[in-house]
């Protein structure tokens, strides 16, 4: 019995008095008809989190992953070191693009409802995580987007009617259709193509990153995916490779607790948070509050300045919720309490950035509602520009020959014998 306890070997019997092992399933805190519940989320006071020098060793920032970054505070004021103390002008841009994405929001979900469109994805909730980056960085910044960062386009004053002819996939879809509505590209916005195979952008974002850096470039890049996202592959990649190379990149993870159907403890949010991930790949991080606009902008700046110094990438976590269902073939009552959206400690983010500017005196409930009158006409003018080049329903809006275009710079002899087999049998189809 010694010698086999010794080698190393179990025999019959051994063990007999220890504990079964148990697999851990994580649970939300509330299902569908119990009451939500935030108190086990510990939110630190605006001005708790000191501000770093940007050329501050990854080594050095394990609390950042921890903390919480924030500005705002419950009574509408900008405190603490990362304030960025913006001008009244910027501060009412930020506050119009957020009201006009979530207004561009409201007309495509309706859009949808109306059967003139398949599908749409809202970004309710977290419209502080697109805008507050987007004017963070520079314009000619190469963005990297998942499916709910159209505030991106918005604050860069991209064409909304032009969005919308994506979403309709009509005959001035710039993507010929060929792309699930939501999924937007528009290289001349420095917005490259949504792709709906999770993460992808990650690796890319690197890349292009990489490539600026060998250039010499002193444009940078920046990526975002959510949280779920972080389990997959092209996430630990993408981290392996900036970390190597201190690629000039900006990684967003946007925890707004919820994938499809499933919470984030299935992508790991109740073992640590998403932005130490960064800690084990030698890569600075930080915990945003994604409700406050400043905040955002703060610590996207932050990155920013850091990635231009050739200091390295920065993965950001903004800490968000997402108040509406994944997408419209989504019905969140199936899984998570009603009453989540209402109860979400860190409120509204388009409320708070509005209730700081009244707070300053550049603002009132008079101008905001006058605004968002405004927006929802804009947005309603823009719907009808849009929908004169067609909708879902009114038929094929592009050429069926323009299926094999655009991949080849000159198309080979078998795509165009391909082509041409696919046009005779639609002329002896009747169509």
């Amino acid at each position: 019995m010694t010698d086999s306890i010794e080698s190393g070997a179990v025999t019959e019997g051994q063990g007999r008095n220890l504990p079964p092992l148990q697999l851990h399933v994580p649970e939300p805190p509330a299902r569908p008809g119990e009451s939500a519940d935030f108190t086990h989320f510990d939110i630190p006071a605006a001005d708790a989190a000191p501000r770093p020098d940007e050329a501050t060793h990854p080594s050095q920032m394990r609390d950042f992953a921890y903390g919480l970054v924030r500005v705002l505070d419950e009574d509408g004021h900008a405190v603490g070191a990362w304030d960025p103390k913006l001008p009244a002008d910027t501060l009412l841009k930020m506050l119009r693009y957020m009201a006009l994405t979530r207004a561009f929001d409201g007309r495509m979900f309706r859009a949808q409802r109306q059967g003139k469109t398949s599908f749409y994805m809202k970004s309710t909730g977290e419209e502080a995580v697109s805008i507050g980056a987007a004017l963070a960085l520079s314009r000619d910044d190469m963005c990297f987007p998942s499916y709910r960062q159209q505030g991106i386009l918005i604050a860069r004053d991209w064409s909304i009617v032009d969005m919308m002819n994506q979403i309709y996939s009509n005959k001035g879809d710039r993507m010929k259709g060929r792309q699930l509505p939501i999924m937007y590209s528009a290289r001349e916005a420095g917005f490259f193509s949504i792709s709906g195979n999770l993460t992808t952008q990650y690796p890319q974002a690197v890349g292009w990153a990489m490539a600026s850096a060998a250039k010499g470039d002193t444009r940078i890049a920046a990526t975002w995916c959510g949280e779920g996202s972080t389990a997959e592959g092209d996430f630990h990649s993408a981290c392996t490779f900036a970390s190597v190379y201190r690629a000039p990149v900006i990684m967003n993870v946007v925890n707004n607790q919820w994938a499809i159907s499933s919470f984030s403890g299935f992508a790991g949010a109740e073992a640590t948070t998403f932005a130490a991930r960064a800690i084990g790949y030698g890569i600075a991080g930080l915990r945003v509050d994604g409700n406050d606009v400043l905040a955002v902008y703060a610590a996207t700046r932050w990155a920013a300045d850091r990635a231009r110094a050739n200091g390295g990438p920065t993965l950001i976590e903004h800490f968000t919720y997402r108040v509406e269902g994944h997408s419209t073939s989504d019905d969140p009552t199936a899984y998570r309490s009603a009453e989540e959206s209402s109860k979400w400690p860190l409120g509204d983010p388009i409320a708070r950035l509005k209730q700081h500017c009244i707070t300053l005196g550049i603002w009132d409930e008079e101008r905001h509602a006058a605004m968002d009158q405004e927006l929802a006409e804009m947005v309603r003018d823009a719907a009808r520009e849009a929908e004169k080049n067609g909708i879902l329903g009114h038929g094929l809006h592009h050429p069926m020959e323009s299926m094999f275009q655009d991949v080849f710079e000159d198309m080979p002899w078998h795509l165009k014998e391909q082509q041409q087999q696919m046009l005779d049998e639609w002329k002896a189809a009747g169509l």
